[in-house]
């Protein structure tokens, strides 16, 4: 078997899981992309192991450390993704640029997002925390 056929192919997955990191705008596509890339380099050690004749396999023992990291990495991030969703509504990685830690003066308060009720009442009892509830969501302000 000629090194060129698995080599080439493992650079076109490699290519396209790097055009999909830097194109895509969701975070599960953006994922599966550094899959494919991980997959290609994959394919790139058991093709050298096989091409060199190594007697250890240490290119194929290789790959079955890639393949466990991977599997945490994309269970890792899908937990940190869909916590993303629940908080913000939206898997798009532009929006993940608007996590920036509040200043403690302007934090919301841990229930006003829960109930609606208890959002219009704070509005009532304080102004500033109005803007804060509804606008800072894109709500509408509920004042």
């Amino acid at each position: 078997m000629h090194l060129a056929y698995p080599a080439v192919l493992a650079a076109l997955l490699f290519c396209v899981g790097l055009y999909g990191v830097l194109a895509r705008r969701n975070s599960v596509l953006v994922l599966m992309s550094v899959e494919l890339m991980l997959n290609a380099v994959n394919l790139n050690l058991v093709a050298f192991d096989v091409w060199l004749r190594d007697t250890l396999h240490a290119g194929q023992a290789l790959t079955l450390f890639t393949i466990t990291i991977a599997a945490a990495e994309i269970g890792l991030g899908l937990a940190i993704v869909l916590m993303v969703f629940r908080t913000q509504g939206t898997a798009d990685i532009d929006r993940l640029r608007e996590l920036a830690d509040r200043p403690a003066d302007q934090a919301l308060p841990a229930d006003a997002d829960a109930d609606p009720d208890l959002a219009s009442d704070l509005a009532a009892a304080d102004p500033d925390t109005a803007s804060l509830t509804g606008s800072a969501r894109g709500k509408a302000d509920p004042a």
